[in-house]
């Protein structure tokens, strides 16, 4: 996608949307400490997404008969994948890495590594020569990403489970690269928005069962003041405002709204600090600064 100019309105729209995302991690945390588990936050944000998707679909098809709401049968398939990887897997594996690893370090292994991987599978795919910037960053992000997971190891306290947080956390670059590269295609075909309220809507069906097994899905009735704002902070204004800021920049500037993502673990680490009292790791910093020079490299035209 070509690159625009951004106007202060779509700059400061940005960076009401980073703030949404990257306090979504610290938000989670805290509802972790208040006893959910990753696979019930998960499935009651995005059933409850779900159905805010659900009602301005049906806004739009009322306001525009020719809005298109339903795909056809044999891009089905393609929609429960996207939702498996973009939604159902994606964040229970995010979550159990937020309660086993923090905030922070999921913000960077979530939102710094996914750029590298999909270029690097989006070249393998399409038969594209790496430049030899994007292969520099990639050399350069390496080191970086065993410095955040190695963090665990040399961590006095709880150094088995933030490793392992950090390990589970690595598949979810992989699990966004697959939905990111695969939704690419379907979009040229259907409304952006539409691809994603139908991810949504399934992902969080999709989630039900896991919920069911664990005993987490009756939780609900039991749900305090706490528990619904942050299942309404995360629905509301992460999943659904969220992407209407997302996809309304993007196609008004383009991909130079990419480039405010990459603010997103910096305000992860501000809120983690001020909100759960994560002390700053050395080898988190040094890890998500090199990551983040390898996502510069990588990224720049």
């Amino acid at each position: 996608m070509a690159s625009r100019s951004i106007s202060l309105f779509q700059a400061f729209l940005m960076l009401v949307l980073i703030v949404f995302w990257g306090s979504s991690f610290v938000v989670v945390k805290m509802t972790i400490g208040n006893g959910l588990t990753p696979i019930a936050i998960a499935t009651y944000r995005f059933l409850a997404a779900g159905g805010f998707f659900l009602i301005v679909l049906l806004s739009k098809r009322s306001l525009n008969s020719g809005y298109r709401v339903v795909v056809e049968r044999k891009d089905t398939p393609v929609l429960l994948v996207l939702a498996l990887t973009g939604v159902t897997l994606f964040f229970v594996v995010q979550y159990t890495g937020i309660q086993m690893a923090g905030p922070s370090i999921a913000a960077i292994l979530v939102c710094l590594l996914s750029p590298i991987l999909i270029t690097v599978l989006s070249a393998h795919m399409f038969k594209e020569y790496l430049t030899r910037k994007q292969i520099l960053g990639i050399l350069i992000a390496v080191p970086g990403t065993l410095s955040v997971v190695s963090a665990g190891i040399f961590s006095i306290q709880g150094s088995s489970q933030l490793l392992m947080g950090s390990m589970i956390l690595l598949l979810t670059p992989i699990l966004w690269a697959i939905y990111t590269l695969l939704g690419k295609k379907i979009m040229e075909k259907y409304d952006a928005f539409l691809v994603v309220a139908y991810t949504n809507i399934l992902g969080g069906l999709l989630l039900v069962p896991f919920s069911i097994a664990e005993s987490s899905f009756y939780r609900i009735l039991t749900f305090g003041i706490d528990e619904w704002s942050a299942i309404l902070y995360l629905s509301l204004t992460c999943s659904l405002l969220g992407y209407y800021i997302w996809f309304y920049v993007l196609g008004k500037a383009g991909a130079a709204a990419s480039s405010f993502l990459f603010a997103e673990p910096l305000l992860t680490l501000l809120f983690a600090i001020g909100f759960t009292g994560e002390t700053l790791n050395p080898y988190v910093l040094v890890g998500g600064l090199l990551i983040f020079v390898g996502v510069y490299f990588v990224t720049r035209k």
